[in-house]
């Protein structure tokens, strides 16, 4: 009911602030019965924008009456013209909402179907004006929603259009009948009867035009600006030049000259040897696959440049590329941006919050998909933030591509198991897909991963898998030695821990070997245990002297990579959906940070370190310093998980522990990229291991989560030069929890 609407409390909608035209549409269309509409230019099209309002309006058996303009697409004016003599084919069944709801999304074209019958059983009455006896166009734009006793009007200056309701500079004023005010009542009831005086084509200075008059885009488009404006179209050297302007900027000032057209750059592979051997089955698997398929390859092995060899072969058959590509960060947004570059892929477009420009440029490439004359197809790349592609402002636009020519490119493809990318996925229309990860399975959530694979056409198994182990063996990835170390908790520390667990017992499941369903009691509690576990006083001392028996093994501690633990968040939701590069820094994190990095100072007065986080400014500078030398240590926290190349990084120290064994891969591959100057790698890794007692009752779950997190150390170990070392070094605690890690 649009009494229980939540309305703009100034009765204003803005584009772009949170009480906007198309939120106002959407909630009028939803909580109303009939709908009165005069405006000036109306687009179909728009429908679209607004499809879960119109669709719910139209299940819900809702009556509408619009007077337009003469100007109409040319879409518009054959389904209207279908709709008043009754010639009426293949439409969908109007109860089924689902359906209906869905259509809006992917077939425009049954919309214009449904258009035309609505108007054939008089759900919709158009009336087409035009100013008598004086050139102009009806540009009014006022209306009506209305339930059994509330009325909502509205006046305003947004058309009905895609740009009028999401970009351009417009407002809509909003009156409600259940306003004690008589003005406001007055103009409600003045906005009726005129609507009424044209309805009956009673209104004496305007002329009445029959669907034959009316005038479409093809026809009209070029005619003079205001027309232009109303369409919503571009002259077309003015499409062109915009566009221009914007891959310019987003190459960086690469092009020089603009005459020069961006579709003369020829795509091809970026090195001359052409992929590997291993990348070229990896596209066989997923071409012979229905162009489905969930690569699962260690990270190192080239899984960005795998899935655009893809994209490229597409162009070479049919010499279009056409690309949604989804990352977890801001970072990965331009590191991507890099790989497309090698690749001489020239049209790229991004969706991120560093880009406020992404709209227009996403408008653009949807005017030239819809407005293109001579039949060509376009090409273009669109690297978005998986945060923002779901986002209900920006997944119409992104997910309205042509559905069986745009390749889908998901990497760190686990992100499409979090909640707000599953409640779109099953709306996502593009046929072709692959998804990228080291690591594809979410950890302790079996239904998410089940739709991963259904998405991605891989429920018999990986439509390509390649290794770690692979990868070292065949010289792509360098080896390395894996060094544990065992941290104890001290008297105080111990003591605190053990509380803890005896209360986190109670929470534990033992016949899923995992906590119970999450509450706060619990979050709290694992966050308390896992600050113990992160402040421990001896894992202080433990770094301290890995880096000095370094120091006096090399004379300095060059490509040396320090992970220190992060204190605000609970292990247990590790394996969610991040929308930031790292977490934000609360005052304990920057504690523990600055912590480790006054222990790396302490080592040599020579000794240069720099902590890396998402607040660090200029953070390729301080990338390329660590590449030559000039910073010799990193201290960081989850930044450097995804999206960060550091090739030259010789010697790891994961001073965090997790419960999320997705880091610790991730950070082991970084570390194991090859570099011409680097021979081997060197991993040290912290374990708190606290000793508890067989007679207390919190004894079973402590010696079943160290057996999981021994899992890690038994794979990091097993493709390590010296596994010998680990299973020596862990031997006193591993018999006395009873546990192997052979």
């Amino acid at each position: 009911m649009l009494k229980d609407v939540e309305w703009a409390k100034d009765g204003t909608y803005i584009p772009g602030e949170e009480f906007s035209p198309e939120r106002f549409f959407n909630d009028g269309l939803k909580n109303s019965c009939s709908f009165d509409l005069q405006l000036g230019y109306f687009s179909s099209a728009t429908i679209s924008v607004l499809a879960e309002g119109f669709a719910t309006f139209i299940a819900n058996g809702g009556v509408m009456r619009l007077i337009i303009n003469q100007i109409v697409s040319e879409e518009d004016k054959e389904a209207i013209q279908k709709g008043v003599f009754g010639d009426v084919v293949d439409c969908m069944d109007l109860s089924d909402f689902e359906s209906l709801r869905k259509t809006f999304d992917e077939y425009q074209n049954q919309f214009f179907r449904c258009l035309a019958y609505l108007i054939s059983q008089n759900r919709i009455q158009i009336k087409i004006i035009k100013p008598k006896k004086h050139k102009g166009i009806a540009h009014t734009k006022t209306g009506q929603f209305r339930d059994d006793d509330t009325i909502t009007s509205f006046t305003g200056s947004a058309n009905f259009t895609i740009n009028g309701l999401l970009y351009n500079i417009e407002e809509i004023k909003i009156d409600r009948s259940d306003s004690p005010d008589e003005m406001t009542q007055n103009r409600i009831k003045s906005q009726r009867a005129k609507f009424e005086l044209i309805m009956n084509e009673q209104e004496s200075d305007i002329e009445y035009l029959s669907p034959s008059q009316l005038e479409t885009a093809v026809s009209s488009c070029y005619q003079d600006t205001a027309i232009e404006e109303l369409l919503d179209v571009e002259k077309k050297l003015d499409r062109i030049r915009q566009e221009r302007k914007a891959q310019k900027a987003i190459m960086g000032g690469d092009m020089v000259r603009e005459d020069i057209c961006l579709e003369e750059i020829t795509p091809r592979f970026p090195y001359p040897s052409g992929p590997r051997k291993y990348q070229q089955q990896a596209f066989e698997n997923w071409k012979n696959n229905k162009q489905k398929g969930l690569f699962a390859m260690a990270t190192g092995t080239g899984k960005t440049i795998t899935s655009l060899n893809c994209l490229l072969e597409i162009y070479k058959r049919y010499r279009y590329y056409k690309a949604i590509i989804l990352v977890p960060t801001q970072t990965l947004v331009d590191q991507w941006i890099d790989e497309c570059k090698k690749f001489d892929f020239s049209k790229i477009y991004t969706v991120y919050s560093k880009n406020p420009n992404w709209r227009d440029e996403i408008e653009l490439l949807h005017l030239k998909e819809d407005f293109n004359r001579l039949n060509e197809e376009i090409s273009f790349i669109i690297i978005s933030t998986y945060s923002s592609f779901v986002r209900a402002n920006v997944f119409p636009s992104l997910n309205s591509f042509p559905k069986n020519k745009t390749l889908l490119i998901a990497d760190e493809a686990h992100n499409m198991g979090s909640k707000r990318v599953l409640d779109r996925m099953d709306s996502i229309k593009y046929l072709r897909r692959i998804g990228l990860s080291a690591t594809p399975l979410r950890q302790f959530d079996d239904l998410g991963n089940q739709k991963i694979n259904e998405f991605f056409g891989s429920t018999e198994g990986f439509t390509f898998e390649y290794s770690m182990r692979e990868a070292i063996d065949n010289g792509f990835l360098c080896r390395y030695y894996y060094y544990p170390h065992i941290v104890r908790l001290n008297d105080t520390e111990m003591s605190e821990y053990l509380e803890i667990s005896r209360k986190l017992s109670k929470f534990y499941n033992f016949d899923k070997d995992s906590f119970a369903q999450s509450n706060d009691i619990l979050m709290a509690l694992l966050l308390k245990r896992k600050r113990i576990i992160h402040k421990a006083q001896q894992k202080e001392v433990i770094f301290e002297s890995i880096l000095k028996e370094r120091y006096k093994e090399m004379g300095n501690l060059k490509y040396t990579l320090v992970y220190v633990p992060e204190g605000n968040r609970s292990d247990s939701n590790a394996d969610v959906f991040d929308t930031a590069d790292t977490l934000s820094i609360d005052e304990e994190s920057e504690h523990l940070i600055d912590r480790y990095t006054q222990i790396v100072c302490g080592i040599s007065p020579k000794t240069t370190v720099c902590e890396f986080t998402s607040d660090s400014k200029d953070r390729s500078r301080i990338l390329d310093d660590f590449a030559c030398g000039k910073l010799e240590v990193l201290t960081s926290m989850k930044c450097l998980d995804e999206g960060v190349d550091v090739p030259r990084s010789e010697m790891a120290i994961f001073c965090a522990s997790t419960g999320n064994p997705r880091q610790f891969v991730q950070r082991r591959g970084r570390i194991l990229r090859k570099h011409k100057d680097k021979y081997r790698a060197v991993i040290h890794d912290l374990i708190v291991a606290p000793w508890i007692s067989t007679a207390e009752d919190c004894y079973k779950m402590e010696r079943n989560l160290l057996e999981n997190e021994l899992k890690r150390v038994r794979d990091f170990a097993s493709l390590s030069e010296n596994a010998d070392y680990t299973y020596r070094e862990l031997e006193d605690i591993t018999s006395y929890y009873n546990l192997t890690i052979l």
